[in-house]
């Protein structure tokens, strides 16, 4: 087999696969990229077996078909340091040569057909979302799913179709996000979509694109790409108990002035201190150290005593980086409950810090 490429175009595909490679173990098939060439083109894969993306391209000029594998992180490390231009990619005697004019380079190649399979489209049902609705809600819940939760249900998305809307749903359990998509999407489904195939998704995917599943593995492709996860088996908790039904207050609040407010507070500490008073809201850091941050902004709250709530900064900044208008609504009940914010379909409930 024999390939020729441009440094910038190879490249740009071996950073796309970089993530879908086992880092842990280099002797392992999927620390590889996987190659073929034919009349078709080119297909290049990558995966650790747990999510998997394959690229189709036809930027690459075949002069002899065929196909290898060869370790994805070496071989870009050895793509970045060559100079723009024509690179050729040729296996000679199970060894992949990487050649630049008076550059050459060698890697060890496996045997390509015991690279492992992808799961097929035949005949699994599709799911009838906008994709880009789709893509641009699950960003919107990203930041509150948990990475490292003993139940593993929790280090995934849940999405949930219903007759009306679907709903997804992310926690780490001191904080539940919540975006909305109303409408049908076909029949009743529950899944749960781990969180590095949400962030992959999200970068791969910018158009429209077309989902299939079954009960272990979720597909998305469109003309280039086609990535696979494997969905995560367990039960999501029951969020929409967690979702207060009545609120005592709802102060609608300008975005701008809560953000500057909260992160000039930050720069002291992460844990505030926010007072909704009459005409005022004031914050305060919450440290342990003799160093304090306060600042206020002015609001007619329309409350008529002072209520106080302690949290975590991250967690509303996470939430505001994400509202997609000038103002949100905040709505509690009392200091130690669990307190919401929202903006249109986009609601995070946020567990206060408990004295």
């Amino acid at each position: 087999m024999k390939i020729k490429a441009d440094k910038q175009v190879i490249e740009s595909i071996l950073i796309n696969l970089q993530p879908f490679l086992e880092k842990k173990d280099a002797s392992q098939i999927t620390s590889h990229i996987y190659f073929e060439a034919n009349s078709h083109g080119c297909t290049i894969k990558a995966t650790d077996s747990e999510i998997g993306l394959q690229i189709v391209t036809d930027s690459l000029v075949i002069e002899h078909e065929g196909s290898f594998t060869a370790n994805g992180k070496k071989l870009l490390d050895i793509i970045r340091i060559l100079k723009e231009g024509d690179i050729v990619l040729e296996i000679l005697e199970n060894t992949l040569l990487v050649k630049q004019k008076h550059s050459k380079f060698k890697l060890p190649t496996f045997d390509a057909n015991s690279f492992p399979t992808f799961p097929v489209i035949d005949e699994k049902p599709q799911i009838a979302l906008d994709s880009l609705q789709l893509i641009k809600n699950l960003k919107k819940i990203s930041p509150a799913i948990d990475t490292n939760n003993p139940k593993f249900e929790l280090n995934g998305a849940l999405i949930n179709i219903t007759e009306t809307a679907t709903d997804l749903v992310g926690t780490d359990t001191r904080r539940l996000a919540i975006a909305s998509i109303p409408g049908t999407a076909g029949e009743e489904l529950s899944l749960i979509l781990p969180k590095k195939a949400i962030l992959e998704i999200q970068k791969l995917f910018l158009d429209q694109i077309t989902i299939y599943y079954d009960e272990t593995t979720l597909i998305v492709t469109n003309d280039n790409y086609f990535f696979f996860t494997r969905l995560i088996n367990g039960k999501f908790p029951d969020y929409q108990r967690i979702v207060p039904n009545t609120l005592k207050h709802q102060i609608t609040l300008p975005k701008r002035e809560m953000l500057d407010a909260i992160k000039m507070i930050t720069t002291i500490s992460h844990d505030i201190k926010i007072s909704f008073r009459n005409d005022t809201i004031l914050f305060n850091s919450l440290s342990s150290d003799n160093v304090e941050a306060k600042t206020e902004i002015e609001l007619d709250t329309g409350l008529s005593e002072t209520f106080e709530i302690s949290l975590n900064s991250k967690y509303i900044l996470d939430f505001l980086s994400q509202v997609d208008h000038d103002s949100f609504e905040i709505g509690f009940n009392e200091p130690t409950l669990p307190f919401m914010v929202k903006d249109d379909n986009f609601i995070t409930i946020i567990m206060p810090i408990v004295a």
